[in-house]
């Protein structure tokens, strides 16, 4: 009976032991994901910085390449991007980040007093101030009929052309999008109907800018 016991201790002391491997085993499975996570956004924050790739899925898999890791490997979400960007423009942008970012608000500040009418909002990268040199100035317009929009861009003589929506954002929200080239940045109008805007997604870490919010922000930079 007592090597019976001492057989039982045993195996319960294996059966512990395996699982404690199991789990520890588990865990640095969870920290090489995390890692490999982490280097492909900050490769993919390079691609996007240095190469103005707009495309970040496309991004995503260059970099999973340039680092040699296998297909299977998960990739970072669009906000782990973000953040390698901003840690990008933090460590490598420098004086000409700043300046950049500060034509496209200007710029965009310009697009929005133009088009005024249509309560236009500054959204995306170059709202929050993770946009790079080669980013389109977002502009998010609402209109109970976009041809109006179309037609007044048309009669004032300015160009533009319909853009697909880029990024889960302009998918889900749906609307029209338009693309103008202006001559210090592309603008990207996403004209919202009234019920669009509303039903709109927000999180809180997203900066929608108002005309008066744009002057204020260039004011204080």
């Amino acid at each position: 009976m007592a090597r019976d016991r001492a057989a039982g201790d045993h195996r319960g002391t294996g059966s512990r032991r395996e699982l404690t491997d199991a789990r520890s085993a588990g865990r640095a499975d969870l920290r090489s994901t995390l890692h490999d996570r982490i280097r492909v956004a900050q490769a993919a924050a390079r691609l996007i910085a240095e190469h103005g790739i707009s495309d970040w899925s496309l991004a995503k898999r260059k970099a999973a390449r340039q680092l040699m890791l296998p297909e299977s490997t998960a990739m970072p979400s669009n906000d782990d991007v973000v953040a390698a960007l901003t840690e990008h423009h933090a460590l490598f942008g420098g004086a000409a980040h700043l300046a950049s970012l500060r034509t496209q608000r200007e710029e965009g500040l310009a697009w929005m007093r133009k088009l005024a009418a249509w309560e236009p909002l500054l959204v995306g990268g170059v709202a929050a101030g993770w946009a790079t040199a080669h980013s389109d100035v977002r502009l998010e317009l609402v209109a109970d009929d976009p041809k109006a929009i179309e037609i007044a861009l048309a009669n004032d003589g300015i160009a533009y052309t319909a853009a697909p929506p880029k990024g889960d954002a302009e998918r889900q929200s749906g609307g029209i999008q338009l693309r103008i080239e202006s001559p210090r940045a592309t603008i990207r109008l996403s004209i919202l109907a009234p019920q669009q805007r509303r039903n709109r997604p927000r999180r809180d870490d997203e900066p929608r800018l108002s005309i008066d919010e744009v002057v204020e922000l260039i004011r204080v930079e």
